[in-house]
């Protein structure tokens, strides 16, 4: 201690003491220790933290749920604009699903005066007769219904694709029939709105037993509408309730008409253009086609084309705003908003007419234009003009080649194209079918079939024997009396062309299951001349294939997309962010120009007419893909490049597509017929569309009705998707010695087994081998395997080609015939059909 008595202080150290680097025992170090050990020291990652702006858990947390409250007022807003006095009215299809069934006595209970409601327009929708505009005051609510009829599938679906929702009516017994189920089927596929089911007769019913019928339709309904309510609709007090429900039921978003504008035709008027200005004025020539109706979806610009469903795509030259003719204030109508940045001109004439504006004009020099088809020029892939040193060159080649014999009248220039002597006489090559776009060889065989015929006299004769034999004993059976009026009847309803086709084409989807894609080597045409466009692959999976090698005439008519999907990420974001134009809610009427007056036949008709606006590129051609599966209802075979009605999103066109199968490599193998075990991608010339879109498949018959073949979705468009032919040449082996073995009935000449001998061979018990030498002149070959062929073994070649669809695109479709067989009975419908 020191001597005064106060206590010595110890050593401090300074603040540039050296801190030597302590020893990491590999414990947890907590972030108390770690900022005592730094002094205030930031690190790196803190820094770049900052620069991130990263919030703290709170803030993301508070993030997070202000998102989840916006997101839920706009879909409350959404939810509550819809018939309400700023949105469109409450659109409602009636529909029945089975023959018992009566739509009318829902509309006549919804309608009538217990139900609280004011109707407006008796006839709401243009050319449709069952239909009608309801105002609630009571719940501030307009709807308009609409009674669609289930005879005529293309009308249904059109409606479904812009009804808000659908009204199913349901017999209280069996709930559904056939034919509704179909019905139910097509909906679901395309994409259901919301929906509602109705039962009539409930009430009908003794009390003890209204319980069981009750559960005994429920049970029917949970198979297709799991988590639906059913609602009896037999007083008027069940049409409030049902009212009430529509009303305020959740919406089901689909995605090809909310990121659209969509409209239903409420009145529509035709005016044809003068002889000045078009093809002349009459039932057949073109003209302006004025649309009423609400605008729904997303706001419509009037520089955008238009589609009409089953009729093509035209262009917008105005757009009005008449008064609305369903107002939600009784005393007062309001009339509709001036669009923003539109003229407004007041024409002069009487009180209807001084209601309407012009909202908007279309200039010319900004509207979409109808190209659909590229420009093609002949001239594109023409050569350019020889230079001198090539013309050298050719010259001495010519002078220096080997002197040969060649057919009296060939010129220099034929003669030049000649190898040898043999294939003087057969490597002639059809110029018509190598320019052919479609690619299908079935022309071909038939004709190497007819010949074969011919040549074979003999065995005509035999099935001529055979043919008349059965003709007399069917004759001998027909004679008795007891069953020959059955037989007429029977008879009549057969229609013996149809039969014969569909025996054809089972009998080939059945060779082909049974030997996939075998075809026979013909006798009397060399095979290095019938399959001249095939070529063999090392490894269909690893082997190159230029997608852009010998295209057909068709892709200079077509449009492509460097990326389709970024394209079509920007057209629908950019189309979301729009928000000029005719807003949503608005009553307009929009001028088509150039609309043919069958447009107009057909909404006289009693045919619902539904528009829609396209996107940006939406009108052009190009190859469309679409992924699809085989509906179970069908069960005849579905050949490749057969016609086939497409329903996709809101476009309904005929062509003929070709199938393939659904894989992730660069090449895909072609399906000669649908699989009804996998999904199927079917390659067609169609308009460009964008993503999501559902798919439907008709095939029509020969009597008019068509059957479902095939629902899926849409899934890209790309022109360069390789899709190969796959023919397998087979041969049997006559002498096996150990690997190497003797070959025959695959060619049957030697220069066939010279052509093809760098192809792999295969066997169907997994052997790979090659071709080592020809034997003889008819069609024997020697060829060595990789281990011991077995004698009932198959040696087998692949050959491979690339295929296109046919260009057979119509937006045209026949309407089916307006009647329906419902167990034994027939519904007509009075429309008129061309």
């Amino acid at each position: 201690m020191a001597a005064n008595g106060e206590k010595q202080q110890g050593h401090r150290a300074g603040a540039y003491k050296q801190k030597n680097k302590g020893h990491k025992h590999g414990k947890h170090r907590t972030k108390g220790e770690i900022e005592r050990e730094n002094k205030g020291r930031v690190s790196v990652m803190a820094l770049t933290k900052k620069q991130r702006k990263e919030q703290k858990k709170m803030d993301r947390r508070n993030k997070a749920n202000q998102l989840r409250r916006n997101k839920k007022e706009m879909v409350l807003t959404e939810k509550r604009r819809l018939g309400s006095r700023d949105g469109p009215p409450h659109l409602v299809a009636v529909v029945s699903l089975h023959a018992g069934a009566d739509t009318g006595a829902v509309t006549k209970l919804l309608r009538g005066e217990g139900a609280g409601g004011v109707v407006r327009q008796e006839q709401c929708i243009s050319g449709v007769t069952d239909s009608f505009g309801l105002i609630l005051p009571r719940f501030k609510q307009r709807f308009t219904f609409l009674q669609q009829s289930t005879a005529d599938m293309h009308s249904l679906l059109d409606v479904a694709k812009i009804a808000d929702s659908l009204v199913f009516v349901l017999d209280s017994s069996e709930g559904w029939d056939s034919y509704g189920n179909h019905c139910l089927s097509c909906l679901f596929a395309q994409g259901l709105p919301s929906y509602t089911l109705v039962c009539q007769g409930v009430s009908d019913l003794p009390v003890k037993k209204r319980v069981e019928s009750r559960r005994a339709l429920s049970k029917i309904t949970e198979l297709r509408f799991p988590d639906a309510r059913l609602f009896p609709l037999d007083t008027a007090q069940d049409a409030i309730l049902l009212l009430r429900h529509l009303g305020t039921q959740r919406q089901r978003k689909l995605g090809f008409r909310s990121r659209r504008s969509h409209l239903l035709a409420q009145h529509a008027t035709f005016t044809p253009n003068c002889p000045a200005e078009g093809t002349g004025a009459g039932p057949t020539g073109l003209g302006t086609l004025c649309v009423s109706g609400y605008v729904r979806g997303r706001p419509l610009r009037v520089d955008r084309l238009v589609h009409i469903s089953g009729h093509g795509d035209f262009q917008l030259s105005q757009i009005d705003a008449p008064s609305d003719p369903l107002p939600l204030n009784l005393t007062a109508p309001r009339a509709a908003k001036p669009g923003i940045g539109g003229d407004v001109d007041m024409p002069d004439g009487g009180e209807d007419e001084a209601a309407v504006r012009v909202l908007m004009k279309a200039d010319p020099s900004c509207r979409e234009s109808l190209l659909a088809e590229a420009e093609v020029d002949p001239m594109e892939g023409e050569q350019t003009w020889p230079t001198e040193t090539e013309l050298l060159e050719a010259e001495e080649a010519r002078k220096s080649k080997r002197v040969m014999k060649v057919p009296k009248g060939t010129s220099d220039y034929q003669a030049m194209w000649i190898v040898d002597e043999d294939e003087e006489e057969n490597g002639e090559i059809d110029e018509e079918s190598s320019d052919d776009d479609d690619d299908d060889d079935d022309m071909m065989d038939e004709a190497m079939d007819a010949e074969e015929e011919e040549s074979s006299q003999d065995a005509g004769s035999c099935c001529a024997s055979e043919a008349e034999e059965e003709e007399e004993e069917e004759e001998e059976v027909v004679c008795s009396t007891e069953r020959a009026g059955a037989d007429q009847r029977y008879d009549e309803h057969l229609d013996e062309a149809a039969e014969e086709e569909g025996l054809k084409r089972y009998r080939e989807a059945r060779a082909n299951e049974m030997f996939p894609d075998e075809v026979d080597t013909p006798l009397n045409t060399p095979a290095r001349i019938r399959f001249q466009r095939y070529r063999g692959l090392k490894s269909f999976r690893s082997s190159p294939w230029d997608p852009m090698e010998n295209l057909p005439l068709n892709y200079s008519r077509i449009f492509q997309f460097q990326s389709f999907e970024r394209t079509r990420h920007r057209i629908l974001a950019e189309a979301a962010a729009e928000d000029d134009g005719a807003m949503v809610g608005w009553y307009v009427t929009l001028h088509i120009i150039d609309v043919p007056f069958s447009v107009m036949e057909c909404v006289q008709s009693g045919k619902p007419l539904v528009l829609v606006s396209l996107l940006p590129h939406e009108q052009k051609m190009s190859v469309m893909h679409l992924l699809v599966r085989r509906h179970p209802s069908n069960t005849e075979p579905i050949k490749s490049k057969e016609e086939l009605v497409f329903h996709c999103g809101f476009r309904r066109f005929r062509a003929s597509p070709i199938f393939s199968q659904h894989t992730s490599a660069d090449k895909h193998k072609m399906e000669l017929f649908l699989r009804p075990d996998a999904p199927t991608v079917v390659s067609v010339y169609a308009p460009i569309t964008f993503c999501p879109a559902g798919a439907l498949l008709f095939k029509q018959r020969n009597d008019g009705i068509q059957d479902l073949v095939a629902t899926g979705s849409l899934l890209s468009c790309d022109p360069q998707r390789v899709v190969l032919k796959r023919i397998v040449l087979s041969g049997h082996p006559f002498k096996i010695n150990r690997r190497s073995a003797v070959v025959r009935y695959m060619f049957f000449n030697r220069e066939d087994i010279m052509w093809f001998k760098p192809v792999e061979l295969r066997t169907k018990w997994g052997r790979r081998g090659h071709i080592k030498e020809a034997l003889g002149t008819h069609g024997h070959m020697k060829c060595v395997f990789d281990n011991q062929l077995r004698s009932q073994d198959t040696v087998l070649m692949n050959l491979y080609k690339r295929v296109y669809p046919r260009w057979t695109y119509d937006p045209f479709v026949p309407l089916p015939l307006p009647w329906v067989k419902r167990e034994g009975t027939v519904e007509m419908d009075n429309l008129d059909v061309e």
